[in-house]
């Protein structure tokens, strides 16, 4: 019985570690290159989900409406980026956060006005609808499962982009110095715009991919994002390494937290972890780029 609710519970922080890492890893990449503070992120991650949503249900193809709603969040954040953001590049970091403060608010009235105010929710096809025998007394659902697995793909396929490609040594290389890449015939606006459709993507993926387990509604993205900032200064500002190891740690200890602390200490578990890390090491886990 002990095992099984261990074994259970594992998996279920590290399922929601992966999902809180492709969040984590757009903003990562949005604010590492561009020192753009986005808080309408998580709006991604809702749009993720919405489009998900309703695509398969117009398909019904769960691996195809996947795709879609990461790509259509993608195109959504490059519309943004290009007609709403870009002029708060240089501008102070208050200005960013009251502008994309807005745009959260915005996109949630827009997901009430296309979707209506009622949660959606999703019905999975076939097998993904089961659950798969893990150890004796253990049954855990497979979308949980898929989850994971697709997580952790998508989280290894970032690492060999970001440090063995052209595309990631450009992204490095505007971390570090946007001037300089500039300065070489990079098109700087073109990087900033790729990397900008590839964080929306990243996080409409999360929202697709946490569609089936979670109520699918309209400000569903605020308190993701909120875990995703804790997970971004945890691991160090501008670091996928550091985002990776620290939304596994957040995962984890939020999910044991709940389970094995009152309800109080168990909601605030993450931010006592944060508090620690930093007063250990202020700067993050790892706080260099890459």
């Amino acid at each position: 019985m002990i095992a099984s609710l261990f074994v259970e519970q594992t998996l279920n922080g590290l399922q929601l570690g992966v999902m809180l890492f492709l969040i984590a890893a757009g903003f990562t990449l949005v604010f590492g290159i561009m020192n753009l503070v986005n808080l309408a992120h998580g709006s991604f991650y809702m749009i993720g989900a919405y489009m998900f949503a309703t695509i398969l249900q117009q398909v019904g193809a769960f691996w195809v409406s996947i795709v879609l709603a990461a790509l259509v969040t993608g195109f959504v954040g490059a519309v943004l980026e290009r007609l709403a953001l870009k002029p708060f590049y240089r501008r102070p970091y208050l200005d960013q956060v009251l502008a994309t403060l807005g745009l959260i608010l915005f996109f949630n009235e827009l997901t009430r006005i296309i979707w209506g105010p009622q949660p959606l929710n999703v019905t999975l096809p076939g097998a993904l609808n089961s659950s798969v025998p893990i150890i004796v007394g253990l049954s855990y659902p497979m979308i949980r499962l898929v989850i994971l697995a697709v997580g952790v793909l998508v989280a290894l396929a970032l690492y060999l982009i970001i440090s063995r490609t052209r595309a990631g040594m450009l992204v490095r290389a505007g971390a570090s110095n946007r001037v300089f890449i500039g300065a070489l015939g990079i098109n700087v606006n073109r990087v900033f715009s790729w990397a900008f459709s590839v964080g929306a993507a990243l996080a409409g993926l999360a929202g697709a991919l946490a569609s089936p387990i979670l109520a699918v509604e309209a400000g569903m993205g605020e308190s993701v994002l909120i875990f995703a900032l804790i997970v971004v200064v945890i691991g160090g500002i501008g670091s996928f390494r550091g985002a990776f190891v620290a939304a596994i740690l957040v995962g984890l200890i939020d999910t044991f937290g709940r389970l094995m602390f009152p309800p109080l200490l168990g909601d605030i578990s993450v931010y006592l972890l944060m508090a620690a890390i930093l007063a250990w090491r202020p700067q993050g886990l790892f706080p260099a780029h890459g």
